[in-house]
């Protein structure tokens, strides 16, 4: 198994020869292929190509032809996650306290 897991190819190691900078190379395309990268890449450069005008801002185009959403602060958008769940872990403490005391009054009427 490869370090994510899946299958090895065959590799240079295998034969008791370290692996060269062109195997890794070779393995990764082979990656990248299989994962159907290439084939992404092509289908977005070949519609960049085709475009009648070339967009101002090459990156947007693939960005947008990806799926991916432009102009988005993705940094932030961590932080104020981060922020969120910590809220929501304080939310959750808060509640179990206050479900904790209702208990108790509860039981001390009873």
């Amino acid at each position: 198994l490869n370090a994510r897991g899946e299958p090895a190819e065959e590799s240079a190691a295998e034969d008791g020869k370290l692996p060269t900078p062109d195997s890794k190379k070779e393995e990764f395309r082979k990656y990248l292929e299989k994962s159907g990268v290439i084939d992404a890449l092509t289908k977005v450069l070949v519609g960049l190509y085709e475009e009648p005008e070339r967009p101002p801002n090459a990156v947007d185009y693939i960005k947008r032809y990806m799926g991916a959403p432009t102009g988005v602060d993705v940094e932030a958008m961590r932080t104020e996650n981060e922020q969120l769940r910590k809220e929501r872990e304080e939310l959750r403490t808060t509640i179990e306290d206050l479900n904790s005391r209702l208990q108790e009054h509860a039981a001390a009427e009873d």
